[in-house]
């Protein structure tokens, strides 16, 4: 008998939920899954989902017993205090489909705002939380869980009182400074006539608690304005880092950098003060008059860079992993931070929301005109950036560690060489392609990848008018998918043009550098060499077919392959994502740092771990 297979993306449109949603299938034929509360634990404080109750992994449709019966069991248990600590659905979320004389339950999960998380099962949420990656549910750590009941409070992290620290912690040029500039942007406000403790006390940097009945610095005014050794020791996991990278000479590491070195005060005040003109240093000022008859010195770029500055700034989770990391590139800026988003994508595309983790800090800037609480910044970023036809900046989010990126890239939105790339590759087939769709093969070019928030970036498109152009494209042969739901990457197919591919080789997963012991040194523009690195990155993909197959291969498989792959050959993070089909942060954070730690593989650059270029060997008898 002939097995029914369903085309997820038709049944969801069919059911007028989107595509966007992040689908979990699950076989039901002995009842609801156990696994079932945790995709929905996961989901709910993830980005939200789509549970398919009666569809096995490989899509055929095996079907629910007494639809009915199951229904009930469903409400239930999500209704049962005991079991899930939060119910988020309505009638509507839950619907019955009959595909060939089968029935399948969809269940629609809505992301929890950030007053409703964490959902978690049973009664204590660090044992009970889940999120979702790309590799499906996985169990919060307790720094998670923490971060997300900190995140619901009404009361921001950043306005904590500090026991035992005091006036005495605060940098006073910092202060003074700081008195400067809120004095030059609102010369007659009331504020500037208070001592430095009541100035302290209006912006947030100093706080009077009554229920308590205390008093004391803030942990917003000891970040703003405090020496280094009193933040250090208020918030260890404190860490500010600028670098610029302008040099293309691959030795040199930064041109410039600016850290917390003993040789300047690193609080954020003095630290945003500094680097905020190097990041602009290079860019070109229009000669302009403001209504006053005075040059402008500022572009819709300056202020694009000054609001990703000061987003990841108070936006930041101060006691997560990795610190504030500025970068700037020949081509593009970088800030990170850790923390999580507090609003959906889509809300934070739209403008207009405005939720801040640290209210004081914002405060704090918007004082001295370089921060707004209208959820405006978002929209000055993208429209500096669409000023100059530059393509969107890019926002991703990481897990495990939790980190926000935004990357603003000072490159044309169709780039000539890449038109020409496309152009070369795809023939005359090439100018069949609409707009919209030279855009996406642009990006895939461009950035290695497109997926369908990257999209969403560049064009008003519906989340499921964009999977819809995407898949055409694929099936049209000029783009491949990779994984599937909300973490589908869309690639170029290889290539056979060796100029393309040798402009691309990094890209393709055969770059040079790591493909064998020394092979830099071997000819790297030799199509000879070339054609021996695709062979063996073909073996290599046929080697990791296994993880390519399966999203929830068995971790002591998983790293029997990552060894039989690093044998007698160096492969970076991102080669081995690329090759096992994950995400390269996440495989460092399960399973590449511990291998090293346990012997089992080794750095290329053990003195300079965190390299972006790192790279990872089998070592001998492992």
């Amino acid at each position: 008998m002939k097995k029914s297979v369903i085309d997820p993306l038709t049944l969801l449109n069919n059911l007028e939920w989107g595509e966007r949603e992040d689908v979990e299938f699950k076989s039901a034929r002995g009842g609801l899954p156990s696994s079932l509360w945790e995709t929905y634990s996961a989901m709910a404080n993830t980005h939200g989902g789509v549970i398919l109750l009666g569809v096995e992994d490989d899509l055929t449709v095996s079907g629910v017993g007494d639809a009915a019966k199951l229904t009930k069991t469903f409400w239930d248990t999500i209704n049962n205090r005991g079991k899930v600590n939060l119910n988020l659905l309505e009638n509507d979320d839950l619907k019955t489909i009959e595909i060939d004389a089968k029935v399948v339950m969809a269940i629609r999960i809505p992301q929890a705002n950030r007053y409703q998380k964490p959902v978690y099962l049973g009664q204590n949420p660090s044992l009970g939380t889940y999120r979702r990656n790309y590799t499906g549910d996985y169990h919060c750590t307790e720094q998670e869980v923490a971060r997300m009941l900190m995140d619901r409070s009404e009361e921001p992290p950043d306005s904590r009182i500090l026991d035992h620290f005091s006036m005495q912690e605060i940098d006073a040029p910092s202060l003074q400074q700081y008195r400067q500039r809120f004095s030059a942007y609102k010369p007659s406000h009331p504020w500037l006539d208070l001592d430095e403790k009541e100035l302290l006390l209006k912006l947030g940097g100093w706080r009077k608690d009554r229920a308590q009945q205390k008093e004391g610095l803030t942990v917003a005014g000891l970040l703003m304005f405090g020496h280094d050794e009193a933040i250090r020791e208020a918030v260890p996991a404190f860490h500010i880092d600028y670098r610029e990278r302008l040099s293309q000479d691959p030795d040199v590491r930064w041109t410039d950098r600016l850290t917390a070195d003993g040789t300047w005060t690193a609080n954020l005040f003095q630290f945003f003060s500094r680097i905020f003109h190097r990041l602009c240093a290079d860019l070109k000022t229009p000669f302009q008059l403001d209504v006053n008859l005075i040059r402008k010195t500022d572009t819709g770029v300056h202020e694009a860079i000054r609001e990703a500055l000061v987003n990841a700034l108070i936006h930041a989770d101060y006691q997560g992993q990795g610190g504030i990391v500025v970068e700037k590139y020949l081509d593009r800026f970088e800030f990170s931070n850790p923390g999580t988003s507090l609003v959906s994508f889509d809300q934070m595309l739209s403008g207009g929301v405005s939720e801040c983790r640290n209210k004081s800090l914002q405060t704090m800037f918007m004082m001295i005109g370089i921060a707004e609480k209208a959820g405006s910044g978002i929209d000055k970023i993208l429209r500096g950036w669409n000023s100059q036809h530059w393509r969107s900046p890019l926002f991703r989010e990481q897990m495990q560690p939790d980190r926000i990126l935004w990357r603003l890239p000072m490159v044309s939105l169709l780039p000539q060489d890449s038109l020409e790339r496309l152009q070369r590759r795809f023939g005359s087939a090439f100018k069949r392609f609409n707009k919209t769709e030279v855009q996406a093969l642009v990006t895939a070019d461009v950035e290695e990848s497109v997926d369908n928030a990257r999209m969403r970036q560049f064009t008003s498109l519906h989340a499921s008018d964009v999977t819809k152009l995407l898949q055409n494209l694929v099936s049209k042969g000029v783009l491949v998918q990779e994984k599937r739901g909300r973490w589908s990457q869309y690639r170029l197919p290889p290539c056979k043009d060796p100029a393309h591919h040798s402009r691309h080789s990094v890209h393709m997963g055969v770059d040079s550098v790591h493909m064998g012991v020394d092979s830099v040194h071997m000819g790297v523009d030799s199509v000879h060499m070339e054609e021996q690195s695709r062979q063996e990155w073909q073996l290599l993909l046929q080697k990791a077919a296994p993880a390519r197959n399966n999203a929830r291969l068995d971790p002591k498989e998983m790293e029997k392959l990552i060894l039989s792959l690093c044998l007698d050959r160096w492969l970076s993070r991102k080669q081995l994502g690329e090759l096992l089909n994950r995400n390269h942060d996440g495989l460092r954070a399960r399973f590449l740092t511990s291998m090293v730690q346990h012997g089992l593989l080794r750095l290329r650059y053990p003195d300079k771990p965190n390299r972006v270029d790192q790279a990872y060997t089998a070592t001998k008898g492992a």
